[in-house]
This record gives C-alpha cells, sequence and structure tokens, in this order.
C-alpha cells in the first residue's frame, strides 16, 4: 500500500527534471555544447539547428515506454551532411544506461538513417567513473562496440566555471559538484555570472527558475547571502540587487533593518507572488505549456489560465 506513491513521487521528480533538462539544452543548444563538448562544437552550423519531435521508445522486455529527451539535427559545417545530436539527461544511476543509450541509438538510426552523436548528462553522485561504451561480443570476436560522450555534472568543480559567461554554465552550477558550506556562495557566483550575460527577461527568468529547482536557500542561508552580498563592490552589488529575481529578497533585507517582523513575512510571499506571475507573463508570452510554466513558477494552472487570459 505504501510503495505506489513512493514511486509516483520518484517518476514526478524524474519528469520535472527530464522536462527542465530537455528545455535548457533546447534554450541553449550552443552554449551547451560549445561550454561542455569543446571538440563537437567548431563542427557544427549553429544557424541551422532543428529539434524533432520527442520520440516514443518502447522497451517490449520491460514493458515501459521511454521518452527520448532531445533530438536535434544539425548541418555539418562546410559540409552538405546531416548530423544528429542525441542528449540523454540521467538524474539517477542505473546499471543498464549504457545499453539503454544503445537501444536510443538503434531506435533513431533504424527509424532516421542518419549519422547519430549520443550525449549522456549525469547529475547524480557517484565517485567511480561511469562506463561511456556498450559491447556486445562472441566468442571469436567483438561483434559491437557502442560509445558515447558524457557530461558527469557533479564531477565538475563549480569553482572552475564561475568565470565562464554562458547561461548553460550559469544554470548547471547548481547541479556541479560543491559542499554543503558552499550552498551560499554557489548561489552568489551564479547571480554574478548572469549579470554579465546580455540575454532577454524571459531567458533569465528560465535560468534563475531551474538554478533554484536544484539550489534552493532557506532563510538561514538567504540571511547569509544577502550579507554577503552586501560585502561585494558597490557597483556589482547593485546589479546583483536589481536582478528581475532577486528584489523580493532586497526587500527582505530592507524589511529586516526596519525591524518589521510580520511585514517581512507577508511582504516577501507577496513578492515572490508578484514575481512568480511576472515570470509566467513572459514565459506564456514565449509559448511555453502551462504544464511546464506551473512547475517553475509553483502557480496554479488555474492562475495560470487566468493570467493568460488577461
Amino acid at each position: 500500500m505504501f510503495i505506489t506513491p513512493v514511486i509516483l513521487e520518484e517518476e514526478a521528480d524524474y519528469m520535472k527534471h527530464d522536462r527542465l533538462t530537455k528545455k535548457l539544452i533546447q534554450e541553449f543548444f550552443e552554449e551547451f555544447i560549445e561550454a561542455f563538448f569543446p571538440n563537437l562544437h567548431p563542427h557544427i552550423d549553429f544557424s541551422k539547428v532543428i529539434f524533432l519531435e520527442q520520440e516514443l521508445y518502447l522497451d517490449y522486455i520491460n514493458g515501459r515506454k521511454k521518452e527520448i529527451d532531445v533530438l536535434a539535427e544539425v548541418k555539418l559545417n562546410h559540409q552538405d551532411k546531416i548530423l544528429h545530436i542525441h542528449t540523454e539527461a540521467q538524474s539517477t544511476r542505473e546499471a543498464d544506461f549504457p545499453e539503454r543509450m544503445f537501444l536510443y541509438f538503434s531506435y533513431l538510426y533504424a527509424k532516421h538513417r542518419k549519422p547519430i552523436q549520443p550525449i549522456a548528462v549525469l547529475s547524480y553522485n557517484r565517485k567511480k567513473d561511469e562506463p561511456t561504451q556498450f559491447k556486445i561480443d562472441s566468442p571469436t570476436q567483438e561483434v559491437l562496440q557502442f560509445n558515447f560522450l558524457q557530461l558527469h555534472l557533479k564531477k565538475k568543480n563549480w569553482r572552475e566555471n564561475i568565470q565562464s559567461d554562458n547561461p548553460a554554465v550559469a544554470a548547471l552550477l547548481s547541479q556541479m559538484g560543491y559542499e554543503e558550506h558552499e550552498r551560499v556562495q554557489v548561489k552568489i557566483e551564479f547571480l554574478r555570472m548572469i549579470t554579465r550575460m546580455k540575454i532577454n527577461p524571459a531567458k533569465m527568468e528560465f535560468l534563475y527558475g531551474f538554478f533554484e529547482t536544484y539550489l534552493k536557500l532557506n532563510k538561514e542561508e538567504e540571511a547569509q547571502m544577502m550579507e554577503e552580498i552586501e560585502n561585494l563592490p558597490e557597483e556589482e552589488k547593485e546589479m546583483v540587487l536589481h536582478l528581475p529575481n532577486s528584489y523580493f529578497e532586497k526587500g527582505l533585507e530592507e524589511g529586516k533593518q526596519e525591524g518589521k517582523q510580520e511585514g517581512i513575512a507577508e511582504g516577501r510571499k507577496e513578492g515572490i507572488q508578484k514575481r512568480n506571475q511576472e515570470v509566467a507573463l513572459k514565459l506564456i508570452a514565449k509559448g511555453m505549456p502551462i504544464n511546464e510554466i506551473a512547475e517553475i513558477t509553483e502557480l496554479s494552472k488555474e492562475e495560470i489560465k487566468n493570467l493568460a487570459d488577461k
């Protein structure tokens, strides 16, 4: 009786992670490839990227359906050739994951007959290196050796990436390897990174929402963060405090200084509600589905529909 809700909750978390990561890769596809797969980047003409309809793979052995995360069709630079780039996000370790990558590859190649570059993005904790190939042998020969590129985020040192002006790097900072006591500093560095970026408000809101999904500070950490922001150089401090998503935190700090404890809680609640509504309006204008907007903003679907009607 108690097993099913746990499974459903785990599947819901996986689906949320799956959709957010897919959206991040699609919104910042070139930046993602440039940052994490620099050897592949020069070969691609990013002016001609087409994201193909999400494929549904039927696993007949296990009796399950799997959605393939991101499949991009690109043209190679200086060549009249098409390449498909399949990117799969994995938030939990599965022993048979390399085999699944091969099965996806086989299915996609059989359907499209195009060369495929498979990429795995891993976001779970594990000290050992994960395999990047799947092999099939017979008694007399090696029949198959299938390889794929891999990005294991927890093995990336977040401090080595904070000088980047790449939005994909900034968002994925939230899933890189950091210690618990570094959470506040990671958030501050993320804010500093996005102040340097020239991207539109809707994309800025999405980056912030993505980051907050994986690294959300508690009240004590937020207070610590505001204290540390106050010690930044004046120009940089002003830029951070005027980010679209941080004005309510500024209001929280000002409320504390004035000693209005009741007003802090209420003001922060109203500020968050107002921010979420503004985010929703921008994402509605971008054409994002209501269910994805609800996940990012934590507004109800009914609230989002009402905003869309207005």
